[in-house]
């Protein structure tokens, strides 16, 4: 099984280097980030405390989470409901970084992440891939950036999706509360697999990141 882990801050280009990946190399990708987006738009949805242990675990213990796959495209289902675009605001983004430092949600969402994993190639990206939910993952690779370009290009994926309102010095404030959160929480903090390749993507194209890791999949024997 070919499990390729990809980890790094909030608008560091996991997201964007992954999906390219894996139609390169014919796999599916995994999108964990959006499986918490989705935990995190129910809790603000019914106004449930992001803080509360006791009442994200009853939230989750009433919450139908699956991932499905159309024409290797993720779906997002939510109590039955595609998410897959509502997901993606700002107040979503905060709402899932609040909701991810909490143990119960992530180790229910990593067994769901393990499941899927273990019965299909993936591409996985997320904060703690490499180090936590697979560490034996296949290859892993840690990208990362200048926070002031990651916010810029957050901004510019949010106008792409018809988000006009956000600044850059929101979309700025909010990845550093979100670097903050995902660096300081108790269990599986954002850090690089000790044996995660770092990609610095500062300044380079997409094109040019994507050559790089497929590089060291080369080397690795996964690039076929």
């Amino acid at each position: 099984m070919i499990n390729i882990a990809i980890d790094g801050p909030a608008g560091a280009g996991k997201s964007t280097i992954a999906r390219l990946l894996a139609e390169k190399l014919g796999i599916l990708y995994l999108d964990t980030g959006a499986m918490y987006r989705a935990i995190g738009l129910k809790a603000l949805r019914q106004g449930i405390d992001r803080r509360s242990e006791p009442a994200m675990a009853a939230m989750l213990d009433q919450t139908d989470l699956q991932i499905r796959f159309i024409s290797k495209h993720q779906q997002v289902l939510l109590d039955g409901e595609d998410v897959s675009d509502l997901i993606r605001t700002p107040e979503v983004s905060i709402a899932a970084s609040d909701v991810s430092v909490l143990t119960v949600v992530r180790l229910r969402l990593v067994d769901l992440q393990r499941r899927i994993a273990a019965v299909q190639d993936l591409i996985l990206d997320g904060r703690d891939i490499g180090t936590y939910v697979l560490p034996d993952a296949s290859d892993k690779f840690f990208l990362t950036a200048d926070t002031g370009e990651r916010a810029r290009r957050r901004l510019l994926d949010l106008r792409s999706r018809g988000d006009q309102a956000a600044t850059l010095e929101q979309v700025l404030e909010d990845m550093i509360y979100r670097d903050h959160q995902d660096s300081s929480r108790a269990l599986a903090p954002l850090r690089q697999a000790e044996d995660a390749v770092l990609v610095d993507t500062t300044g380079r194209s997409v094109e040019d990141v994507v050559a790089v890791v497929l590089q060291h999949l080369d080397h690795s024997g996964r690039c076929l």
